[in-house]
């Protein structure tokens, strides 16, 4: 009877990703696929940050105050980049009030990591 030698090996519905010292083609693109998962879960909650405190700029710039200190993506698809290439459009929200009775909304636009302009919704001015 054949022993695994002591090679860490993971398991996945009862079959060895490693065989002896090889590791299996099925298991590569898996743990790939995983890897380029969490890559981009990663940059995008990195750019909702950006997108976040480009908000937080625009409302103390227009002295308004940022409603539960959060923007949500609304909007999301592949656009040209002035430069050429493809790159992902993105459309945050988020809401803001000026006296505490009235909600507005207002928007980050980015393209790829870049913002391109943040708008607020026209609003009472104290």
């Amino acid at each position: 009877m054949y022993r695994y030698r002591a090679v860490p090996y993971l398991a996945w519905r009862g079959a060895f990703l490693f065989e002896g010292n090889m590791l299996d083609i099925k298991a590569l693109l898996w743990l790939s696929a995983l890897a380029l998962l969490g890559f981009c879960v990663v940059r995008s909650i990195k750019t909702r940050e950006f997108a976040l405190q480009a908000a937080l700029y625009q409302c103390q710039k227009m002295n308004v105050q940022l409603l539960d200190q959060s923007v949500f993506l609304r909007r999301l698809w592949v656009k040209r980049h002035p430069k050429g290439h493809l790159a992902l459009w993105r459309a945050y929200y988020f809401e803001f009030t000026v006296n505490g009775a009235e909600r507005y909304q207002g928007r980050v636009l980015m393209l790829g990591r870049k913002i391109e302009r943040v708008e607020l919704e026209p609003h009472r001015i104290q």
